[in-house]
């Protein structure tokens, strides 16, 4: 049952992507559950973007959906997390490859100009980072959320100069299972604020090569004239934090005495939890919590 989510996911992404109408269950299917089935059947009929349909996001960035990578817009991003047995994000829009094992959900921060400048100290953001997910443990357990503690980094943080893209990924472990998770978070920085992605890859093996494929889905995202990062213009809002503090929740964290930043754990992993509960459902085949 490890790939059974993903194999469901990418079979109604692909039909969904050609155009297919699928009417009974495929042979590699036969022996799946009932639920299984109706989950297949909702994903299908969401409003998956065909090859050609553009997407807004927020009136901020547009994504081109292609043969090989499509598009959800913001109602049926929420429906998509729903049928999975999640909250709804609002304002979140999912882009999604019609035959690999991953998925991303995006949303814009209208957060003003991040400055590029900044020196990323992997180590301290690192430290921060498990000191905070260790204090929100007990808050997630009491939600009846499993408790997610930062083992490292997969992807220590890093910042493309032509791109403007800011990205990482860090390794968590369930407390429950004591599984190994892999998240990945782009932060794509424009005029007026920065668009967060949030990837969910299969397994801390195959991070690299999901965000290789995700990558080239990118390719087909972009600002809109007068939005990108290079639009800016003297007088333009300007955020009070740089790329350090992004990779710490961006305005959920807050100046410590020594001048550094520290995490706000809600912020960081509430997300992170919530999107793997997606894939967690059907490997492990619990539900989450209501």
């Amino acid at each position: 049952m490890k790939n059974k989510f993903k194999s469901i996911v990418g079979a109604a992404l692909l039909c969904c992507a050609l155009g297919a109408v699928v009417t009974t269950p495929s042979l590699a299917f036969a022996q799946d559950t009932a639920e299984q089935q109706e989950m297949t059947r909702q994903i299908q009929a969401l409003g998956w973007y065909k090859t050609g349909q553009t997407g807004d996001i927020a009136g901020k960035a547009t994504f081109v959906a292609t043969q090989k990578h499509t598009f959800l817009n913001s109602a049926d991003t929420d429906r998509f997390l729903i049928i999975n047995g999640n909250p709804p994000r609002g304002s979140a829009y999912t882009v999604a490859p019609t035959e690999s094992d991953w998925f991303a959900v995006l949303s814009f921060s209208p957060e003003g100009y991040i400055k590029d400048d900044e020196k990323i100290d992997a180590e301290a953001l690192l430290t921060s980072l498990k000191e905070s997910s260790a204090a929100e443990g007990e808050n997630r357990r009491k939600a009846g959320y499993n408790a997610l503690s930062v083992v490292g980094w997969a992807i220590p943080p890093r910042y493309d100069t032509t791109t403007n893209r800011l990205e990482w990924a860090t390794l968590l472990r369930d407390e429950t299972d004591q599984s190994m998770l892999a998240n990945v978070s782009t932060k794509i920085l424009g005029r007026s604020g920065f668009t967060n992605v949030t990837l969910v890859s299969n397994s801390p093996q195959t991070v690299e090569k999901d965000l290789a494929d995700f990558k080239l889905a990118m390719a087909n995202f972009s600002y809109v004239s007068g939005e990108k990062y290079s639009d800016w213009k003297q007088g333009d809002k300007v955020a009070a934090y740089g790329l350090g503090a992004l990779v710490l929740g961006g305005a959920a964290a807050v100046a410590t005495s020594k001048g550094g930043f520290k995490a706000i754990g809600i912020a960081i992993l509430a997300g992170v939890a919530a999107l793997w509960g997606v894939v967690k459902r059907f490997v492990s085949r619990k539900k989450t919590p209501q």
